[in-house]
């Protein structure tokens, strides 16, 4: 059984065909630049150590779709004879809104429930939708299936969710947390509950996405009650080059002062805050240590700033859920930066933690699942690679066999 996986942006359309039988990716790829100008499909093939990049004007998703089909049926690249070898396609869909708490079979009122809520995600949503029906439209005999990022969130209690605002704005316009990353999330914590010899149902876990986006969660017997990430992805900790929490006057009183307007701000906000706001020229933590390293101290003081804010995550969600079972790391800056694993953790002795420095500081995603807490530590600190891939194509295969509840009853490969 083969599936294709598709992540539909604006003007970017990534894919990867998942080989269920054989537990293994043999393409990936992606399609750069549609309707921009120097478009590109950049296409590999891991099991024949084969990667080509072509340029071509591709216009539109549709045109995108067809170079996709073209580079795994045809060429030096070909992986399958035909398109008929796939069982079924699962899109990648940021904003589910409060409609979906799990993923979902594509049909015709799932499209228009997505698009009910594409004022939610106005840059991600619209494009999802156009590649979901590009895709349907150029494989019409087979199941899509729809993975929500928003999904695994849905858990939280009201009064996590919750703005303490006017209610009336979140009847009338739906302003409330949704949180994002659900997929990294949900396969990283039911791991940790595995390592730990576990269900997660048992499990109270503290979950920390640290990538260019960030994002941490407070997992509850398998459950999540509390996420950084809010309303927007702009919420939380720290980020690559989003601000996170911030005083929300901050905003109009700095629109005033430059005399800009709220796009210019949301720009700003999203695009040019972070640990690049701080530093000026980084958003790659690899850079600002290096440069910290070298005696920058605005790259020392992003170092300090992006680990205090983890730690009071990592803090208040302890206290939320009562006792904690385990902390994990994740993502490009989790799982490869020592030194902010290290940072966001040390002084914590106190509250059961204790870390194994050596151990952490020589650990990078290329080494896999490691426990960076020492033997004696009563709070387990782990280092996960994250796989959402896996999560998605686990999804998709259980949706189209009949086989899936939810992600707290589905009996996953990597819950063993």
């Amino acid at each position: 059984m083969k599936i294709l996986a598709l992540n539909c942006g604006s003007s970017s359309l990534k894919y990867q065909l998942f080989d269920w039988t054989n537990k293994e990716v043999i393409a990936t790829g992606v399609v750069e630049r549609i309707g921009i100008g120097d478009s590109f499909i950049e296409h590999k093939v891991p099991t024949k150590d084969y990667k080509k990049k072509i340029k071509y004007a591709i216009d539109n998703h549709e045109t995108a779709i067809q170079w996709i089909i073209n580079a795994l049926t045809t060429g030096e690249g070909t992986v399958i004879e035909s398109m008929e070898e796939i069982s079924a396609v699962g899109h990648r869909v940021v904003h589910g809104g409060e409609q979906f708490n799990q993923s979902v079979l594509i049909t015709d009122d799932v499209i228009n429930h997505i698009g009910a809520v594409s004022h939610l995600a106005p840059l991600h949503n619209p494009a999802n939708l156009v590649g979901i029906r590009a895709a349907r439209t150029a494989m019409p005999k087979i199941p899509h299936v729809a993975i929500f990022d928003t999904a695994f969130h849905q858990s939280m209690p009201e009064h996590a969710y919750l703005y303490a605002l006017p209610y009336e704005w979140y009847k009338d316009f739906s302003v409330r947390r949704y949180g994002f990353h659900g997929t990294s999330h949900l396969y990283v914590s039911k791991r940790a509950a595995a390592l730990m010899g576990k269900n997660a149902n048992e499990c109270n876990i503290i979950t920390l996405h640290i990538g260019n986006g960030v994002s941490c969660a407070a997992i509850k017997k398998g459950l999540s009650i509390d996420t950084t990430m809010g309303f927007t992805p702009l919420a939380g900790a720290i980020m690559g080059t989003r601000c996170g929490d911030i005083d929300p006057a901050i905003p109009m009183f700095m629109m005033q002062r430059l005399d800009v307007g709220p796009r210019y701000m949301d720009n700003l906000l999203n695009k040019k805050s972070g640990v690049l706001g701080i530093t000026g020229k980084y958003t790659d933590r690899r850079d600002i240590e290096v440069a910290a390293e070298a005696g920058d101290s605005r790259c020392k003081l992003a170092i300090e700033m992006e680990a205090y804010k983890l730690r009071k995550s990592a803090g208040e969600y302890a206290f939320a859920l009562g006792s904690v079972d385990a902390i994990v790391f994740t993502a490009g800056v989790g799982e490869n930066s020592g030194l902010i694993r290290q940072k966001t953790l040390e002084g914590l002795e106190f509250f059961g933690i204790k870390i194994d420095k050596e151990k952490n500081m020589s650990t990078f995603s290329k080494h896999g699942e490691t426990e960076i807490s020492t033997p004696d530590s009563k709070v387990k600190v782990f280092m996960i690679p994250t796989n959402e891939e896996l999560v998605f194509v686990e999804d998709v295969v259980a949706i189209i066999q009949d086989q899936y509840e939810d992600h707290t009853k589905y009996p996953y490969t990597f819950l063993k």
